[in-house]
């Protein structure tokens, strides 16, 4: 643990994503990665795990719990805690108990494979009650503090771990929208144990930023400094990009107001090695923490498995690629500009075979040459994690370049721009690119009908 946080800290990952749960090899080589950044807690509570989630009251056969046992000794050999998730919410009945024997049941399996630290999901659930929980307790916030609260107590007879619970509402914008009922953090603020933890994912689901003064106001509420679920990097909510920038957006006196961080990081485990890297830069920085200096530093020990087949790639293209690739927010800055230089050549109402046009078109080659060349990678791990989304890249980079070769050549003057490899409905086609173009949205968060290329219903 790094010196300057307390020994209680929870630091780590989070496995907690919508989609294929990692393999057993790669959560060792997350483990690995975890203790080389000073982390100190894996969670696990992958959504697509049917046990975690949609099964949540059957125990595991043998097979699953011996996958338990292995993480926790592999956990336990690295001087990592492991926290197991269980997600109830979707048909729990607070109120019942069988369902109140069905956990525990769970989690006596679980602490006899070794499992000390444990954490009840109850996020993306609809809000609605059932009417014997709201004749019981009025409020959903009420009914869940009280069943978690049992669950804890009756656990600490058999172990003094972590306790973690996440609410329906995590995130500033869903309280906003009275998600889980009016007054929901206060009453369970008010009615949970203090000394569970309490998850929270900031302003939005995915955070640009994690200011101080809102977490100091959510801390008087909840009583307690929250747990911060940091979704800077998850993109199971994107079948399109993945993030693999610097940890960014939240200021170093973030550790000192809140019980712990842990990333819920890429689906994709291989493009988690920068993120994972620079978090734990920041974990450890004192001051002046300089997020992009801790990127490039983390890109350079990354650098190592891009070797490939052929001939070596080149690090300043993989800087490029890898700012393509950046936060969910923003480009880096080598992307960033690139973008912005094409953008500009494309616009303008000359040919683009000036100097400095064609030095943009040679830049965005090489981007497009190294997405190419990946294929060649030794690392398949890394080379399949990439694929589906660095064809995508590829592909428009292409596409431009053929419009580019077009204008430049006289010989085409006249003639309407096609592209044999870019042809309707197999290339962007399929139902989701007709649904996208049927609502514009706009940089301040709303959306507008659009009608034959118009747009209609907003009073922008």
């Amino acid at each position: 643990m790094t010196p300057d946080l307390p020994s209680q800290f929870l630091s780590g990952v989070i496995e907690g994503f919508y989609g294929p749960p990692w393999s057993p090899a790669e959560r060792c080589q997350l483990w690995d990665w975890m203790v080389r950044s000073g982390l100190n807690t894996y969670f696990y509570g992958p959504k697509d795990d049917l046990h975690q989630r949609a099964i949540w009251r059957e125990p595991y056969g043998e097979a699953g719990l011996r996958e338990v046992k292995d993480a926790v000794d592999g956990c336990r050999s690295r001087g990592l805690r492991l926290v197991y998730a269980c997600s109830p919410g979707l048909d729990v009945t607070y109120s019942d108990a069988v369902d109140a024997q069905a956990i525990r049941v769970r989690f006596t399996q679980l602490m006899e494979a070794g499992v000390r630290d444990f954490c009840i999901l109850l996020d993306d659930i609809p809000d609605a009650m059932r009417p014997a929980d709201l004749a019981r307790w009025g409020s959903l916030a009420a009914a869940q503090a009280a069943w978690v609260n049992e669950v804890y107590q009756w656990s600490r007879s058999s172990t003094r771990g972590r306790f973690l619970v996440c609410p329906t509402p995590y995130c500033g914008r869903m309280v906003a929208a009275r998600h889980g009922g009016e007054g929901y953090l206060e009453i369970l603020g008010r009615e949970l144990l203090t000394e569970i933890d309490i998850f929270w994912t900031g302003p939005e689901i995915i955070s640009e930023r994690l200011d101080l003064e809102p977490i100091d106001r959510l801390t008087r509420i909840l009583r307690r400094p929250p747990l911060i679920w940091d979704n800077l990097f998850a993109n199971d909510y994107d079948g399109r990009r993945f993030f693999c920038g610097p940890y960014a957006g939240r200021p170093l006196a973030l550790k000192g107001a809140v019980r712990g961080i842990l990333l819920n990081p890429n689906t994709e485990f291989p493009l988690n090695f920068v993120p994972i890297h620079s978090f734990g830069d920041y974990l450890a920085a004192g001051e002046g923490w300089d997020a992009r200096a801790s990127f490039m530093a983390g890109l350079r020990a990354w650098w190592p498995h891009f070797a490939t087949v052929g001939n070596p790639l080149d690090f300043a293209d993989l800087v490029t690629f890898a700012d393509a690739f950046y936060l969910p927010y923003e480009e880096g800055p080598e992307a960033d500009a690139l973008a912005r230089d094409i953008a500009r050549c494309l616009g303008s109402g000359r040919i683009p075979d000036d100097p400095e046009s064609l030095a943009v078109r040679a830049r965005m080659l090489r981007l497009k040459e190294f997405c190419a060349r990946l294929v060649d990678l030794t690392d398949r791990g890394l080379f399949h994690a990439c694929h589906r989304r660095v064809w995508e890249l590829r592909e428009e980079l292409d596409l431009i370049d053929r419009w580019w070769a077009h204008r430049i050549d006289p010989t085409r003057e006249g003639h309407p721009f096609e592209s044999d490899f870019h042809r309707p409905k197999t290339y962007r086609g399929g139902l989701v690119p007709r649904l996208q173009s049927l609502l514009k949205p706009f940089p301040d968060g709303h959306f507008e009908a659009v009608v034959a290329g118009v747009s209609t219903g907003g009073d922008s």
